[in-house]
């Protein structure tokens, strides 16, 4: 047991930060969308440049050079769209040195494992903790060639990363390689052009308290009115007092629109972003905004009634409940989703699969314990070699959606919401609860034993089970309880706790106290029953 990990304490995860709902805008003219279209894109421009600008300085930059290119966009647009376009250009970079930091990481694993399994003689078996050699000379002169390839890129990302440069795409590096693969994506030039224009516009602001109806660059009345303050050099096509656009569209939240109104009503700060879906031709108004932290309830109180153990998978959820002694009740759970389709599909698909699960949490007033996942390390080529279907199951799992789904949604219905370490509950699930489980009418899966281990641990009980007493037909009588561990595994024969309690003639005081020492015991094999023999003297006389 020494070369395992030490595993973490399990935590209530707190609920999220913040609220994002949208709307679609019914009824806009075609006079709306050109305007929207022509603010949308001059905005991008700016904060294009205003990119360039930013990536330019580097780590250099500072808050003159902030102050200085607000005051260069007020000119072109106002002080308020100026700041939202700073704001999210700021935002963009930070964004670009975390993702350059974790692909400094990705490499770093990947120059590690191809080290220590190019330092192993050629087809050398690994072990379950550390991988073997390569299969054959070919593959090891391969390897030794990728991993040059490897330490240069990890040389190059490091100097950018010193010097401050990072490689940021408006619009997104996904899209602007479709450009070159129209055939594979089934589109045509004119159609990616469209979604490329629609990525690159800038139609967003953030609220602020105080200000009339929490936003005063783009508003939205409590009856849904929507207008927008437009730049400078677009004044000229205002329709409302002020330099202001308002659309014809109107606005209506059906999910948490009550929220929004007393917001809204009480001019507190709200963000709004105007977006166009090409391959629908709809807009939409997407509102968010913070909410305060809500105070967790205590890791001991989620685990009064029991909880809930999850097990996530590619394709389904597995779930057992546990009583609050960690005994599996009812039978195992299953909830699916099909990942296979558009964007928007398999969004719903987890949803659905997560609100199943919630519903019936809540029925029965439980506790939900689930994996701190994260495959953003294991899921490299380097760690898992030739093993593509396991390494492309893994990226197919969408753990980061569940855990921020499942943490919003939970949140919304009051359920608690427990993060297990997830070290050794699927191999440890499958070695002490399977084969238990199962039975003649029910086929326990290593997914439902992982499931039992999930919700254990988040209990604060060991994953290994009690074994019921041996049978009456023993000569021991249903004696001491054995774990379902390794022979050698201490305190597995342990003297049994002393019950206090009325007892029958049949069972003396103080009878079972050496009912684990087999030494003093008459049994076979056991010293009592070879000791040294020797006559008692006897009288002559008689």
């Amino acid at each position: 047991m020494g070369g395992l990990r030490e595993v973490a304490a399990s935590f209530v995860v707190p609920g999220p930060s913040g609220v994002a709902v949208r709307a679609r805008l019914k009824g806009l003219t075609g006079g709306d969308e050109k305007v929207l279209c022509l603010v949308g894109d001059l905005l991008g421009m700016l904060a294009s440049r205003d990119l360039k600008v930013r990536c330019a300085a580097g780590l250099s930059h500072d808050s003159e050079q902030w102050a200085e290119r607000k005051r260069g966009l007020t000119e072109v647009s106002s002080s308020r769209w100026a700041g939202a376009v700073t704001k999210a250009t700021h935002d963009q970079w930070a964004l670009a040195r975390r993702g350059q930091l974790a692909h400094i990481q990705t490499l770093q694993a990947g120059i590690e494992t191809i080290t220590r399994r190019l330092s192993v003689p050629v087809g050398e078996k690994g072990t379950k903790r550390a991988p073997g050699g390569y299969r054959s000379s070919k593959e090891w002169f391969a390897k030794s060639r990728r991993l040059q390839v490897l330490e240069d890129r990890l040389q190059e990302v490091r100097a950018h990363r010193e010097a401050g440069v990072v490689r940021v795409v408006r619009g997104g590096k996904r899209l602007l390689n479709t450009r070159h693969h129209l055939q594979t994506a089934q589109l045509t030039e004119t159609e990616w052009r469209a979604r490329w224009q629609a990525e690159r516009r800038f139609l967003q602001a953030d609220g602020e308290s105080g200000k009339r109806y929490g936003n005063e660059t783009i508003r939205v009345t409590p009856d849904g009115e929507v207008s927008l303050k437009l730049p400078a050099p677009l004044a000229h096509l205002a329709n409302a007092p002020h330099g202001r656009y308002v659309l014809a569209a109107r606005a209506s939240f059906a999910h948490r629109g009550e929220q929004w109104a007393d917001r809204v009503s009480a001019n507190r700060a709200v963000a709004y972003r105007i977006h166009e879906d090409v391959g629908r031709g709809r807009w939409y108004l997407t509102a968010s905004w913070t909410i305060p932290l809500v105070q967790s309830v205590p890791l001991e109180t989620a685990r009064t009634n029991g909880l809930v153990g999850v097990d996530t998978n590619a394709d389904h959820l597995a779930a057992w409940r546990l009583d609050r002694h960690g005994n599996p009740v009812g039978e195992p759970l299953r909830f699916g989703y099909d990942l296979t389709g558009t964007a928007s599909h398999r969004d719903a698909q987890v949803r659905r699969a997560l609100i199943r699960l919630l519903h019936w949490a809540r029925r029965h007033g439980l506790a939900i314990a689930v994996e701190d996942l994260d495959f953003t390390a294991e899921t490299t080529r380097e760690k898992h070699g030739r093993r593509k279907r396991f390494r492309k199951l893994i990226s197919g799992m969408p753990t980061s959606r569940l855990r921020a789904r499942l943490v919003s949604m939970a949140a919304e219905l009051g359920i608690p919401v427990i993060a297990v370490d997830p070290a050794y509950t699927s191999r440890w699930g499958a070695q002490h609860w399977q084969k238990p489980l199962t039975g003649e009418n029910r086929k326990t899966t290593r997914h439902d034993a992982a499931a039992v281990a999930i919700g254990r641990r988040a209990l604060g009980h060991p994953i290994r089970r009690r074994t019921a007493p041996p049978p009456h037909d023993r000569s021991d009588r249903a004696g001491h309880r054995t774990v379902q561990a390794e022979p050698g595994s201490p305190g597995r024969e342990g003297n049994r706790p002393r019950i206090p309690g009325p007892r029958t003639r049949s069972v003396p005081p103080g009878c079972g106290v050496k009912a684990v020492d087999q030494n003093a015991q008459h049994r076979s094999g056991r010293s009592a029953e070879h000791e040294a023999w020797q006559q008692d003297s006897l009288p002559l006389s008689i």
